[in-house]
């Protein structure tokens, strides 16, 4: 795997991809309407592991196999010793079959499967699928943003992804994690209030759904401070730069995937229009 995937060969996928989600998605809403939807494991990390999260995987791992063999996958429910092996991979799958499984297991509705393809440490193709609305966000970023809703007839109506300019908004949306703020994010939010003076409004999800929503036009400022892993960020980075957005670590540089031991990422900014001068200024700003 020396050689970038064409771009020819990513816009291919993309059918094959929707109907993998759509299978996937289909065995995660079987089990969250399932009396025993709230039963799950404890993993190392005490995050939970559910029947919904190991169908989801089973399944994702089976059809990108048979996409392209010869593309290694790396899974949120990868064992370690598969997980050891990911630092020798330049072009592999990134995968969370689950994404909001404590949301998933309170019955928000707000989980979502994220296939990212990364390619020389950059996510070159993103899905964010949303089970329980049959709608998946695609981006290959430079050549396309769109975002595809299950008809009644098994095909897909298609929109396109773009996000807002900042100066056209009337306030700046924040968009929050509904479990993860802390003292970092909140003396961000204060210094935001301070320089938008129209109007701040903060919106809270789970999930990778923040991308999503940011993709389409609907919020303008994803910041993030507590832990989350690759496979939380990849598929949302590419939708997100393909609509025109950014996903920025606190240097202002693109986040990077599989270039160190740990998969963890750092605290980012998402910024919907990265020509507006405030976010420049942002990334002064130290709110250790």
């Amino acid at each position: 795997m020396n050689s970038k995937v064409s771009e020819q060969k990513l816009q291919s996928w993309v059918e094959p991809l929707l109907a993998l989600c759509r299978v996937a998605g289909e065995a995660i809403c079987e089990h969250y309407s399932h009396p025993a939807a709230g039963d799950y494991e404890s993993k190392d990390d005490d995050s939970p592991l559910t029947r919904a999260d190991l169908a989801s995987h089973h399944l994702l791992l089976s059809g990108l196999e048979s996409l392209d063999a010869s593309l290694p996958v790396l899974s949120e429910e990868s064992t370690p010793e598969e997980i050891a092996q990911r630092r020798d991979w330049r072009s592999f799958w990134l995968i969370d079959p689950l994404d909001g499984t404590r949301e998933f297991l309170e019955r928000t509705g707000e989980f979502t499967i994220n296939i990212a393809l990364i390619d020389d440490h950059k996510p070159v193709l993103g899905i964010l699928y949303l089970p329980l609305e049959k709608v998946a966000y695609v981006g290959i970023p430079g050549v396309l943003a769109r975002r595809y809703t299950a008809a009644g007839n098994g095909n897909w109506v298609v929109g396109e992804l773009a996000t807002r300019a900042l100066q056209d908004a009337a306030e700046l949306t924040v968009l929050a994690s509904r479990r993860h703020r802390g003292p970092r994010f909140t003396a961000c939010l204060a210094w935001l209030e301070e320089q938008w003076e129209p109007a701040v409004r903060r919106s809270n999800m789970g999930s990778a759904l923040k991308f999503s929503r940011m993709a389409e036009g609907h919020g303008d400022v994803y910041p993030r401070f507590s832990p989350c892993c690759e496979w939380d960020t990849g598929a949302g980075q590419a939708v997100l730069e393909a609509a025109g957005g950014l996903l920025l670590g606190l240097d202002g540089k693109p986040l990077r995937y599989n270039c160190g031991d740990s998969l963890l990422s750092p605290p980012f900014y998402a910024i919907a229009d990265g020509r507006h001068p405030l976010w420049s200024q942002l990334l002064e700003v130290n709110f250790a």
